[in-house]
C-alpha cells in the first residue's frame, strides 16, 4: 500500500538515504560518497529538523522511500540556515584546500557547498520566493507518487502564504525536469546562468 503524510521523527534516516539514492543527477549516488549522510546533511536533514511542518513523505511497505520538503520564504530559510545549521556543520566538515580544488572527492566538494552555500538567483527568488525539494527512490517512481507529494506539499505551503515557487534542476537530470514541466513549472534561468549546472523553474 503506498501512502503519502506527513513527515515524523523516525523518517530522518530514511530521508538520509534518500538524498544520497537520488544524488548523481537523480541516480544513486552511493558510489561516489564515503560519507553517506553528507548529501542529506545539505538537502534535506536541515528542513527535517528546523521545519518538519513542511515536509511531506512517502511510503510503502518497505518504508519511507521519497520526500517533498522546502521553505516558502527562501531568504529568510537561507538567513536560517546560517545561524542554526551551518555553523554545526562546519566544525564537524572542515573546509577543502582552495588550492587544491581540481582534485577535491565528492565528499569534498559538498563540504565546500556546506562552507560556501550555493543560493538561487535573487533574479529567481524575487518573483518565486518559495523553493521546494521532492526526491523518489527507483522503487517508488513512475507510480504518481511524485505528484501526490507535490499537491500535499503546496497544499501546505499555500497554508503557510506560498503565492509563487521555485525548483533547481540539475541539466542532467532530464526525467526531473520533465517531471516539473508537468507540474507547470517553466524556465526562469537568468540569461548569464543559462550555460550552468542548474537550470531554475517557476510556478506562479
Amino acid at each position: 500500500m503506498l501512502t503519502v503524510r506527513p513527515y515524523e521523527p523516525t523518517d530522518l534516516d530514511a530521508l538520509y538515504a534518500i538524498s544520497l539514492a537520488t544524488a548523481d543527477a537523480g541516480g544513486d549516488a552511493s558510489h561516489l560518497y564515503r560519507d553517506k549522510r553528507l548529501v542529506g546533511a545539505i538537502y534535506s536533514a536541515p528542513y527535517a529538523m528546523l521545519a518538519p511542518e513542511l515536509v511531506v513523505v512517502a511510503a510503502d511497505a518497505e518504508g519511507v522511500g521519497g520526500f517533498v520538503l522546502g521553505a516558502v520564504d527562501t531568504v529568510a530559510w537561507q538567513e536560517r540556515l546560517e545561524r542554526s545549521w551551518w555553523p554545526l556543520l562546519r566544525q564537524r566538515y572542515p573546509a577543502p584546500d582552495p588550492d587544491a580544488r581540481s582534485q577535491w572527492t565528492p565528499d569534498q566538494r559538498r563540504m565546500a557547498m556546506i562552507h560556501h552555500p550555493e543560493h538561487a538567483p535573487l533574479e529567481v527568488v524575487r518573483h518565486y520566493p518559495a523553493h521546494l525539494h521532492l526526491n523518489l527512490a527507483p522503487r517508488l517512481q513512475g507510480r504518481g507518487l511524485g505528484t501526490r507529494l507535490f499537491h500535499a506539499w503546496m497544499q501546505r505551503a499555500q497554508e503557510q502564504g506560498a503565492r509563487a515557487t521555485h525548483v533547481g534542476v540539475n541539466r542532467a537530470n532530464v526525467r526531473g525536469m520533465a517531471f516539473w514541466s508537468r507540474m507547470g513549472f517553466l524556465p526562469v534561468t537568468p540569461p548569464d546562468l543559462s550555460e550552468g549546472r542548474t537550470v531554475w523553474m517557476g510556478r506562479d
